[in-house]
């Protein structure tokens, strides 16, 4: 059967982890913290990766500022105006159809294709990565082309590879709250400056090794995967989305990689654990994010310690546990 033309595209993972790892070059250069998403254009998950301390949250935040951008293909900060506009009632009807923007923040913005065509979404939030100037940052860091550039800004442009424009307002004001008056006569500063390889990123590059191997075995087995890497708390660190994989592979592998990290278990087991009626349903409310009793999900362990989940979504559970497993059996 022939698809139809001007069927939404979403970007290609290997473009989305490049724009991804610019902006962790950077935030490492500037000293920042935090996690960065691109989502694709139909609204499904792409990839997203969380830097080394990076701060609970952040990825969730940057997730759904992304999705705006790239769903209502505008900056969400014009989305956000838009919502102050049209009053309460209709922003909050916004949300419950869409929930996937239940943070509906600035300086998410729009990805487009060499036609002009809205293909993804960037954005980033964190412990650090925010429009508000840290007070110990080298100051020339934070002046791009003669203007104060706030770092979340900052970072995703440069990741994009455009110029500076903020999405936060006035950016002055947040440089006279940190630094004093900006000078009258300002240098062209250092913001745009090429940013090195980040180094001192272990922790997301062993997420990003281990997200590798899964994705490997899956084409060795002829199938498309979601993968999720989480931390103990369940908050992610790495999310991998393989082209034309299940759009429902995405919430399958957090809620498995969830329960296996929560509960440092492979998460199959929670269903035996808890099978009076309504347990799992009572278990799902008391935790902070969604979790799925049902193969694919693994704990990670160092020196005996659980310090992460792995999760796997999109083909029959049995063989998301299988590719988990040799994955993980790969990097020990």
């Amino acid at each position: 059967m022939a698809v139809p033309g001007g069927r939404t595209t979403d970007l290609d993972l290997a473009s989305a982890r490049s724009i991804v790892e610019r902006a962790i070059d950077k935030g490492e250069q500037l000293g920042l913290r935090g996690g960065f998403a691109v989502v694709g254009a139909s609204g499904a998950l792409v990839t997203a990766s969380r830097m080394d301390r990076g701060g609970a949250g952040g990825m969730a935040r940057a997730r759904s500022k992304a999705w705006i951008s790239a769903t209502q293909q505008i900056p969400s900060f014009e989305h956000l105006q838009r919502m102050g506009f049209v009053g309460e009632q209709v922003a909050n009807g916004f949300k419950q159809c869409s929930p996937e923007a239940r943070f509906p923040g600035a300086g998410g913005m729009p990805i487009r294709d060499p036609s002009g065509a809205v293909v993804a979404g960037v954005a980033a939030s964190g412990a650090t990565v925010s429009p508000f100037f840290p007070t110990d940052i080298a100051q020339e860091n934070m002046i791009a082309d003669g203007k104060p550039a706030n770092p979340e800004d900052l970072v995703v442009h440069y990741a994009m590879g455009l110029p500076y424009v903020g999405q936060h307002g006035d950016d002055h004001k947040r440089w006279e709250i940190s630094f004093g008056p900006f000078p009258d006569d300002p240098p062209a500063g250092r913001g745009n400056d090429p940013a090195p390889v980040a180094a001192d990123q272990p922790e997301h590059r062993w997420a990003v090794s281990l997200a590798d191997a899964v994705m490997e075995r899956a084409q060795a087995a002829g199938v498309l995967v979601a993968i999720s890497v989480v931390d103990h708390r369940g908050d992610p660190v790495q999310q991998d989305v393989m082209d034309g994989a299940p759009t429902a592979a995405t919430f399958l592998a957090d809620g498995v990689a969830a329960a296996a990290a929560l509960m440092q278990v492979p998460s199959h087991v929670l269903a035996g654990r808890y099978q009076e009626p309504g347990t799992l349903a009572q278990l799902a409310a008391l935790l902070p994010v969604p979790v799925l009793a049902s193969p694919g999900g693994l704990p990670v362990s160092v020196d005996g310690r659980v310090v992460a989940g792995l999760g796997v979504g999109g083909p029959p559970p049995h063989v998301c546990a299988e590719i988990a497993q040799d994955a993980l059996r790969s990097l020990s």
